[in-house]
């Protein structure tokens, strides 16, 4: 069975262990702590990132988006659409998802990395504009749920689940349609509840 590095609180892995499950591609979930480097995710991946899908002929796939597409190959489209359009609305979704969680982790990692008199205010500000510019666009226009959903819709989710554990209190204001975007995907799909961040 394939094996998928990750950690619980990242939206990149969140999204995978929702697209598997979604997919119905079983996989074994193994825990890793990037920050300790171990051998298993090195040799997986260089970049020492997750999550990484090592594949049962020892073959690794990193990053999220790159996994995505191989178990929508795998389960026969289950994760893409293959009307051209909405493919291509889709993976834009997905890639402003993670657009959004890339800001969101660099200002995590700004102020867990570096001594408090050494963070870089401006960064952070230029970082949670970029964010709250994204969520302004969708909050004006929350995607659809219909019953069978994309990748696209798992990343977003993902994301707004890392928002509210990262960052509680301080994206949602002003911006209902979205946590209820967010409440509805939890309530039509229970099954992909416990892959958000946490």
């Amino acid at each position: 069975m394939p094996k998928l590095l990750y950690a619980s609180t990242s939206p990149y892995s969140s999204k995978v262990r929702m697209a598997a499950a979604y997919a119905g591609v079983a996989i074994d979930l193994v825990p890793i702590k990037t920050e300790d480097r171990p051998a298993e995710l090195i040799n997986a991946n260089p970049l020492g990132k997750i999550p990484v899908l090592v594949l049962d002929d020892g073959r690794a796939i990193y990053d999220s988006r790159a996994i995505t597409h191989h178990l929508n190959r795998i389960s026969k489209g289950a994760l893409l659409p293959r009307n051209p359009d909405k493919r291509l609305e889709a993976e834009v979704l997905e890639a402003l998802a993670d657009g959004i969680c890339d800001c969101a982790l660099s200002m995590v990692y700004e102020r867990r990395t570096r001594p408090e008199e050494m963070v870089y205010q401006p960064w952070l500000d230029r970082q949670w504009a970029k964010i709250t510019s994204a969520l302004d666009l969708l909050n004006a226009n929350p995607p659809k749920l219909p019953k069978k959903i994309t990748a696209g819709q798992m990343a977003l989710r993902a994301t707004l689940g890392y928002l509210s554990l990262r960052f509680g209190g301080q994206w949602e204001k002003g911006r209902g349609r979205l946590t209820r975007w967010a409440a509805r995907f939890d309530e039509k799909f229970p099954e992909l509840k416990s892959a958000v961040p946490a």
